[in-house]
């Protein structure tokens, strides 16, 4: 008899996470020493008995000493580490740390130390379930999944997460699309009993790469690429035979007598989920990144998306719900994963490409010999440029004093920096920056994504500049859309706004705008007694009445407590004839502020201005370095300003920091008015 789904009216758990593998059961743990419901859903009715990893990076040493881990896992020192191939000493990234280099342990017992201390805490692990649907609601997500034997089960919950892998279930489900590049290249793997072959590191042959090193239970791990050999279409692992026929071809030895325990391949797909959060359904590990899982990344990847989401999904379920600390996930973890597969899809081509990449190993080899290189290099691929990804939960026994002495005991010990992921300032934040196509405006709009803001870009004429600002912006892991509009001419702003609030609505559900950015202008050039009417009106309408009523229609979108920030210019303060026409626009500009800063004051809206000096905009003129060395002695600092300068003192503005600050001009002009 087939028993019907059943339902509670409120919710079963609070999280259903899918996938026990190490991510899904590291996240378990990290919900659980929080108080929160968490149920775990396995499609296997065991434990997999096959190590696919075995090595522990540094950051990931530290974040399983935070959760007391290390005991049970016993780690030991592994040998020295590589990047594609060519030997790299890991310990360069921090040789003073005391988890410096890699650390051995199988997969097999991370996994079962995990699940043993997540079900101690409360984790409800459900084997032999697999998931085939879900269904979001306001206020819940549903999941079914077949049970053992098929009985289908339904489990109402908060939130869930697919850590189930590359192939995930919960990814397509939820329709988060990956982009990035598919596989062009593939390793054959194969654990084997009965064989006797000399080990081998990284050894290149004619035709190919050998790896083998024998196990502690006697059987050897081989792995084998054959140069030029496309990745076959298998909806399993290979066969033993393609093992056997590619270890011959590269080595000219035969293991076809021996007995495989264990097969599976990999290729170099780089791709990562468009989203690391669709709604009330996040995905980590291999479910938001597929990679090469080459020097032991992938596994010390995963983990860390599972310490960083930990804290910030259980922030969920306190008093006061932080929405703003669950999208800082992905706006954190996507641009790291954007690097780490950069990184992976690099060794790749080391490790894998054929004689072509020959003379390019060589002059890695040789950058090897200085020291910055492999201390940058290890300390990417340890995870130690990014930040800490884990915020430990509160120790329930030992005081704050017993607990750092803790921390900081035993011989090889050194007080413990905070390692604590740092948000980004403006997570969660929506920004209009106008005329960011290019120059000063396109430096703002990449520095305000970076901080987390979802940012419009806006062109006035050209479509493709915005859209490259665009992709600059995502390829970098954050969130950005196009607008174009002409500014100046009848009809702009309500143009402008309809595409801004479509925009905001397709990607945010509303249409609050938290900042507006009025950068846009266009500059005169013009000696004065050669301005004409029709110029003087264009240099107005663009710069001066433009913003006015951008302001003026955007107090409807702006919130209490948001931000506008008006580019003004370090020619309201010095007299330079050329640009009179010009500069008594931005002398405008800086009356809307002062004016606007007190009527919105009640508001907790600040209304700055920020005036640059000389900045290279990439005009022609940058280029010819007798008028940049001219240029440059105007300033205190003796150089020309860079767009990234004044972007900088608009971020300050746009951010939480400056909520003291309001009417005000900020000299962003590196000293230019203080004189010779």
């Amino acid at each position: 008899m087939t028993m019907p789904a059943t339902r509670t009216t409120g919710q079963d758990t609070d999280v259903v996470v899918v996938g026990a593998g190490p991510v899904g059961l590291l996240l378990a743990l990290e919900l659980r020493l929080r108080d929160v419901r968490v149920t775990v859903l396995e499609q296997l009715g065991s434990p997999t008995s096959e190590s696919r990893a075995s090595t522990l990076h540094t950051r990931t040493m530290e974040l399983l000493e935070d959760l007391d881990l290390l005991a049970d896992l016993a780690p030991q020192p592994g040998p020295r580490g590589h990047f594609g191939g060519i030997p790299l000493d890991l310990a360069a990234a921090d040789p003073g740390h005391r988890f410096a280099g890699q650390w051995k342990v199988p997969q097999t017992r991370v996994e079962a130390v995990l699940q043993r201390h997540a079900v101690e805490r409360g984790a409800d692990l459900r084997r032999g379930h697999r998931v085939t649907g879900l269904s979001q609601h306001p206020g819940h997500v549903d999941v079914e999944a077949a049970g053992p034997g098929g009985l289908p089960v339904v489990l109402r919950c908060a939130y869930v997460v697919g850590c189930d892998g590359e192939h995930s279930t919960v990814r397509d489900l939820a329709r988060v699309g990956l982009t990035g590049g598919g596989a062009t290249k593939e390793l054959l793997r194969a654990d084997v009993e009965g064989i006797d072959i000399p080990d081998r590191r990284f050894e290149r042959h004619p035709h190919g790469l050998a790896i083998a090193s024998r196990w502690p239970s006697g059987a050897t791990r081989v792995m084998v690429h054959v140069y030029g050999a496309a990745p076959r279409e298998r909806s399993g692992p290979p066969e033993f035979g393609e093992v056997v026929a590619a270890w011959r071809k590269v080595t000219g030895e035969d293991i076809g007598h021996g007995h495989p325990v264990w097969l599976n391949s990999f290729s170099n797909s780089r791709q990562q989920a468009a989203r690391y959060r669709q709604g009330r359904v996040l995905l980590a590990g291999d479910a938001a990144h597929v990679q090469l899982p080459v020097g032991g990344q992938a596994l010390n990847f995963g983990l860390h998306d599972a310490a960083d989401l930990g804290h910030k999904l259980a922030a969920q379920f306190g008093g006061r719900p932080d929405e703003a600390a669950l999208d800082s996930y992905h706006a954190v973890r996507h641009p790291v994963g954007s690097r780490v597969l950069g990184n992976i899809d690099a060794q790749a081509q080391l490790l894998l490409g054929d004689a072509e990449v020959e003379p390019l190993r060589t002059v890695f080899t040789e950058l090897m010999e200085l020291a910055p290189v492999p201390r940058h290099l290890a300390a990417m691929i340890s995870g130690l440029d990014t930040p800490y990804p884990h915020h430990p939960a509160p120790a329930p026994d030992p005081g704050p004093a017993a607990a750092q002495d803790a921390r900081t005991a035993g011989p090889l010990s050194h007080p413990v920096p905070d390692r604590r992921a740092t948000m980004p300032k403006l997570t969660g934040k929506t920004a209009l920056v106008t005329g960011s196509s290019r120059g000063i405006g396109r430096s703002i709009a990449l520095r305000l994504a970076r901080e987390g803001a979802l940012v419009a870009v806006h062109g006035s004429s050209s479509q493709e500049a915005a859209d490259e600002v665009v992709r600059l912006i995502e390829q970098d892991g954050g969130r950005a859309f196009a607008l174009q509009a002409e500014l100046g001419v009848p009809g702009d702003v309500h143009e402008l706004f309809l595409a801004l609030e479509r925009g905001l609505k397709e990607r945010t559900g509303g249409t609050d705008l938290d900042i507006l950015v009025n950068n846009a202008g266009v500059m005169g050039g013009t000696p004065p007694q050669d301005v004409t009417p029709e110029q003087f009106d264009r240099l107005y309408a663009v710069n001066a009445k433009a913003p006015f009523f951008l302001v003026q229609r955007a107090l409807t979108n702006i919130p209490d407590g948001g931000r506008i920030v008006n580019i003004s210019s370090g020619l309201t303060r010095f007299a330079n004839p050329q640009e009179v026409a010009y500069a008594m626009t931005k002398g405008a500009i800086d009356q809307l502020t002062l004016h606007y800063a007190k009527h919105l004051a009640p508001r907790g809206i600040t209304v700055n201005s920020v005036g640059p000096g000389i900045t290279d905009n990439g005009s022609p003129v940058f280029g010819i370095p007798e008028a940049v060395e001219q240029m440059a002695a105007l300033s205190a600092f003796n150089r020309v300003g860079r767009p990234e300068d004044v972007a900088s003192v608009v971020a300050f503005l746009a951010g939480d920091d400056a909520r003291w600050i309001t009417g005000s001009y900020l000299d962003a002009s590196g000293g230019t008015l203080l004189g010779g």
